[in-house]
């Protein structure tokens, strides 16, 4: 099965090496000082304290007849659009869309094709540091990589990319509305960033009570307004944060942000992509505002 990974951010880079691991043909597209990096050195990564070099290829262009079983598109999501244009020459059928946005995806079909789309979102996080990714998947019970079609129905090619995580040792789910729970997901991660944006001291966030209350109070409100808008949240665990007393999720938020876990998966990205999540946050309540 040949697979691309296009973006060599810390997604993109940690799933490739993972798909290479499991003894796949990946080929990695990258470009900038991050290709420079990538053919001089290769993909390196940290796995148990050793620095390993992912079994992968490098290029820094696409051919429309290069084709893949899946292109795993992992950018930003300010970044999503050009590389739907870039892709639309390329004959792949399914281009599985790891991004973050609420958008249409009719929009997105309208560029690079009906049906080409599968819809999904990564159980990762981490960092890149001197060059070496020092990354890790989410813990299944928190979120596997989750996708589904936008029909929601079980299809071959769902199927085939299941066979394909379990192989690759990554935990996975299928969503049945990949839309849902992406706004779902939105409801949880934008509060989550906008918390470090607000303390005084972002690493330490959890220590700063007022900031965590308030979290607690914009989670609360929007699985409330969600819950009303779509009748069911996505997965069915997001209701904790509406079953959770305010002063057990204030603590619990707390303890969160205060962990390792927290700084590995919300910490990292948070500060390092405000550009991208303060866009998501302006689109989120947009969705809000115009829904009520």
């Amino acid at each position: 099965m040949k697979l691309l990974i296009y973006g060599a951010g810390v997604i993109g880079s940690l799933y490739a090496a993972l798909f290479g691991e499991a003894g796949y043909d990946v080929t990695v597209y990258a470009r900038g000082r991050r290709l420079e990096l990538l053919e001089s050195k290769g993909l390196l990564y940290l796995q148990k304290g050793k620095i390993k070099r992912a079994d992968v290829k490098i290029v820094s262009k696409l051919s429309d007849d290069d084709i893949y079983d899946f292109i795993f598109l992992s950018v930003r999501e300010n970044q999503l659009y050009e590389a739907l244009e870039e892709l639309k020459i390329n004959k792949s059928t399914c281009i599985v869309t790891l991004v973050n946005s609420i958008d249409d995806y009719e929009k997105w079909e309208n560029i690079c094709g009906k049906g080409r789309i599968l819809p999904a979102f990564p159980g990762a996080g981490g960092s890149i540091k001197e060059d070496i990714l020092d990354a890790g998947l989410t813990p299944g019970v928190v979120q596997p990589t989750t996708f589904a079609e936008i029909s929601g129905k079980i299809t071959g090619r769902v199927k085939k990319l299941s066979k394909l995580m379990k192989k690759s040792h990554i935990p996975y789910q299928v969503a049945g509305d990949m839309h849902k729970w992406q706004l779902c997901h939105l409801a949880m991660v934008v509060p989550i960033a906008d918390a470090y944006y607000e303390a005084e001291f972002p690493q330490m966030a959890g220590k700063e009570r007022k900031v965590m209350v308030k979290t607690a109070m914009r989670l609360k409100r929007n699985f409330h307004f969600l819950k009303s808008h779509l009748g069911k949240l996505s997965p069915n665990k997001m209701y904790l944060f509406l079953l959770i007393p305010m002063p057990i999720l204030t603590m619990a938020l707390s303890l969160i942000f205060c962990s390792s876990f927290g700084n590995r998966f919300m910490y990292q990205h948070s500060v390092k992509a405000p550009d991208e999540m303060k866009r998501l946050h302006k689109q989120f309540y947009t969705y809000v505002k115009t829904h009520r």
